[in-house]
């Protein structure tokens, strides 16, 4: 009797052993929760294509420890609330991450729920300074694969006055977006320090509004100056461009911008590439950068997703390799990946070579192009 109740005890161990085994997870969940619909989507779709090519390369070199990459992916359509719902779902299926959002205001909603369920999240293009930070703490689950606004204004501060020997500026933004505002003060005030004069800030007050030529005449009665600094969206900036050029006095001015700018539409918002000309953004990544990654990674994704790739599909890309990295370096425990993550120091990525700083935030160049009849014509490089 005591044989047979040993065999039956080693068989129910041997059992359970098999069931432990048959229920470790044979896939590797990670969450998308970006701004698929509406008027960001311009900035949400692309890093979609770009992490789902991503996966499609992952699993087939094999997976990662062996494991399928399985995407799960939702709209948050640029509402905060929506993407906080989103990022708590996505937590309730078991990702190990999430990638998103792809701006700032949804991802700034989204940390709190990164935090509290010790997921992490990491934004491929959310630059405001505090999308990182819990109060005046760093939040350890928030990351980002971006340079920030304080960069990217003093950036662009500096580019005026070095590079185009801008000597008067006129600052222009949205009342109503932080970003618009952040981007602006940092602006002015780098561009005073390096001895430039502000004539003036014009701001609108609806991200909603189209007509800007009272903002627009009123800039051109300021009197002559070498800039034009717009912070905002590209859904804004091309409307200001195309409005710009019709004003007297503006016709032809420099007009140099942030990151927002980056956008497919940004010439059928100005009425075509023909008026595009002499303007000036900030970017993560440009195409006619002379690197043999990033033009592997423009046939690859060109391919991929029937058109060629934006700074947007570059940065997502490049947070979906490091998490596949931290995730191959520390398995599927949310705690460890992140941990994993923030240890990463010289990734090589298609948007530059990124290691973490004490706040999140990577450490990698910034890139100034030229648009001319609206297409880089130049790139300038700007080291940290």
């Amino acid at each position: 009797m005591k044989k047979l109740i040993g065999v039956l005890i080693l068989a129910l161990l041997v059992l359970s052993g098999f069931t432990a085994c048959s229920s470790k997870p044979k896939t590797i969940k990670i969450g998308l929760n970006l701004e698929l619909t509406g008027e960001i989507s311009v900035y949400g779709v692309p890093e979609k294509l770009a992490a789902e090519m991503a996966v499609a390369e992952i699993n087939k070199a094999g997976g990662i420890d062996g494991k399928t990459v399985e995407l799960i992916i939702y709209d948050n359509a640029y509402n905060s609330a929506k993407a906080v719902e989103n990022s708590q779902k996505l937590i309730q299926q078991g990702v190990v991450a999430i990638l998103g959002s792809a701006t700032s205001a949804p991802t700034l909603a989204i940390g709190p729920v990164a935090l509290d369920s010790k997921v992490l999240t990491i934004t491929p293009s959310g630059t405001n300074a505090k999308v990182t930070m819990n109060g005046t703490a760093v939040n350890p689950f928030v990351f980002r694969a971006c340079f920030i606004d304080p960069f990217q204004g003093l950036v662009l501060a500096n580019f005026a006055s070095d590079n185009l020997d801008a000597k008067k500026a006129v600052v222009m933004g949205s009342n109503s977006s932080d970003y618009a505002k952040d981007l602006a003060s940092i602006f002015t005030d780098q561009f005073e320090a390096n001895g430039g004069e502000v004539l003036g800030s014009v701001f609108y007050y609806a991200d909603t509004d189209a007509d800007f030529s009272a903002q627009l005449t009123a800039i051109a009665a300021l009197g002559e100056f070498d800039v034009l600094f717009v912070a905002d969206y590209a859904a804004r900036a091309g409307l200001i461009i195309n409005q710009a050029r019709a004003t007297a006095g503006l016709e032809t001015v420099a007009i140099l911008g942030p990151d927002g700018f980056e956008s497919p539409d940004l010439n059928d918002l100005a009425g075509g590439a023909a008026k595009v000309n002499n303007v000036f953004f900030s970017t993560h990544f440009s195409t006619i950068v002379d690197n043999a990654k990033v033009k592997k990674f423009i046939a690859d994704y060109t391919t991929s997703a029937g058109e060629a790739p934006s700074a947007l599909s570059a940065l997502a890309y490049d947070a979906m390799y490091m998490l596949f990295a931290a995730i191959d370096k520390a398995g599927t425990n949310p705690v460890k990946v992140r941990d994993a993550l923030k240890a990463t120091v010289g990734f090589d990525g298609v948007t530059g070579t990124i290691s973490f700083d004490d706040l999140n935030n990577p450490i990698k160049s910034a890139i100034v192009v030229e648009l001319t009849n609206g297409v880089q014509t130049n790139a300038v490089i700007v080291n940290p």
